[in-house]
């Protein structure tokens, strides 16, 4: 059985006109019609709703332009500095004029060797490492070991010897060593090709011993002061050092 309810009427104040509570003054507000964009001008495009025509071209434009970079107050770009291999003060060309002095034991230039420099030296003990590499021994901390050793013996061997009067310094006797190690990796590079332990790579390590012997001992001579006194005693030490690096060749 449905039951009836009694709902009371809603009564609005001011003559049922929702709006008229609001405040003094206050308007009704009428909802406006929506947006509609402009219809386009090209009948054949009716989703534009812009002149496509009437659109600035933006194809060109102009390259920014920066002003010159001065360096040190004085350049007026990157083109005035100095190569990097000058920074770091290498000098190829330098290097490969030694490398050529050291290939002729009988005209060994002396003047070129006055600037000593280590950058040849390294180049020349890597590339003996990397050819005892590809014979199967690992032997890189060990010839940078006796290279080092070599120079401290070599230096303290010679100014014993000249006394107070020398003048062979220990950059300069590691730069001479390393520069006549050329051809100890010339028979490092030969004895990859030869058996070892034959009597064959012991003649040709002998030969590049005497090699790096005679122009060690001439460029000591030259360019340290009283060297010419002692020339035995120091290709005596010079013998000894490369004979040693012989040794990583031949076993």
């Amino acid at each position: 059985m449905a039951k009836d309810f009694n709902v009371p009427p809603v009564v609005f104040p001011s003559g049922g006109n929702p709006g008229a509570g609001i405040g003094p003054g206050a308007q009704q507000r009428r909802p406006s019609a929506p947006f509609q964009p402009p219809r386009s001008a090209n009948p054949n495009i009716p989703f534009m709703s812009f002149d496509v025509s009437s659109a600035p071209s933006s194809t060109a434009f102009s390259t920014p332009q920066f002003a010159p970079t001065t360096i040190g107050g004085g350049g007026t770009g990157f083109e005035d500095e100095a190569p990097l291999l000058e920074e770091l003060g290498i000098n190829t060309k330098q290097i490969y004029q030694k490398t050529i002095s050291i290939l002729n034991p009988f005209r060994v230039r002396a003047d070129l060797h006055d600037d000593a420099d280590l950058s040849g030296p390294f180049l020349f003990l890597m590339a003996f490492g990397l050819f005892q590499l590809l014979a199967g021994k690992l032997h890189f901390g060990i010839i940078l070991g006796w290279v080092t050793v070599a120079a401290l013996f070599l230096y303290v061997v010679f100014n014993m010897l000249a006394g107070r009067n020398g003048n062979l310094d220990l950059y300069r006797c590691l730069s001479l060593i390393g520069y006549c190690m050329l051809p100890i990796v010339i028979s490092s590079a030969i004895s990859l090709f030869v058996p070892q332990g034959g009597m064959l790579i012991m003649v040709i390590s002998g030969f590049f011993v005497i090699w790096s012997t005679r122009v060690c001992t001439r460029l000591l001579v030259e360019l340290a002061s009283y060297g010419d006194e002692h020339r035995g005693l120091i290709a005596y030490a010079c013998f000894l050092i490369y004979a040693l690096f012989s040794l990583l060749v031949m076993f």
